[in-house]
């Protein structure tokens, strides 16, 4: 465990927390001894701290790559890389020992050790710095947007047997030299609204928010 703690960076107080956060729901179903409320709780945390990354590292860019680059940075592939790197795979408590070699797991797991840092500290900045400090050196690597969204959402929807994509202009204001629309793209009962200088690019955009909202990220 003192090991651990080391790659961490962060040193327990009560131990009780990183135990939590380690222990698969194979091993025992109490909610209070498992990590799945823990990574419930540290997913959140991941997320507001990734997404205020974001805008304040790429402060010109539209939501819809915004929201590519949160994609690539949150996602269970991504989380697992870093619990692999901290060598967390093999301090995980299961029954069975090939589960904690599975994406989904590590990434639970990698949310989960974020809570546990938080609520040992009692303090947010704390389970941001270790989000940081791990999460910095893949923002480029990990969350480069894709521009074609239109086409990858398409492709999405046929491999998810999803509905094809409908765009819609719902708005266009401004002078004809200069308009802003605003574009919705529906598929199934979701729906997705983009905004840009030109109808394509609001399509762009649009296709982009919708991929976030299947849960795909593009390539």
């Amino acid at each position: 465990m003192h090991d651990l703690e080391q790659r961490l960076g962060y040193q327990f107080n009560k131990k009780v927390f990183l135990e939590q956060a380690l222990t698969h729901s194979s091993l025992t179903a109490n909610i209070h001894r498992n990590y799945e409320r823990l990574e419930f709780l540290g997913d959140r945390i991941l997320g507001v701290t990734i997404a205020e990354l974001l805008c304040k590292t790429f402060g010109d860019e539209p939501e819809g790559d915004l929201a590519q680059r949160f994609v690539g940075l949150v996602c269970k592939e991504t989380v697992a890389e870093v619990m692999r790197n901290l060598k967390v795979d093999g301090c995980i408590h299961a029954a069975n020992a090939d589960v904690c070699q599975k994406d989904n797991v590590l990434c639970d797991v990698g949310e989960a050790i974020i809570a546990a840092i938080y609520l040992d500290s009692n303090d947010m900045d704390v389970a941001k710095t270790f989000i940081l400090r791990n999460w910095l050196p893949l923002i480029d690597k990990k969350s480069q947007p894709k521009k074609d969204y239109k086409t990858f959402l398409q492709e999405q929807t046929a491999v998810l047997k999803k509905s094809i994509p409908v765009y819609e202009v719902i708005e266009q204001t401004g002078p004809q030299h200069a308009p802003t629309f605003v574009v919705k793209v529906t598929v199934d009962d979701l729906s997705a609204e983009g905004v840009g200088d030109s109808k394509k690019h609001a399509e762009q955009e649009a296709a982009a928010i919708m991929l976030e909202k299947l849960g795909v990220a593009n390539g």
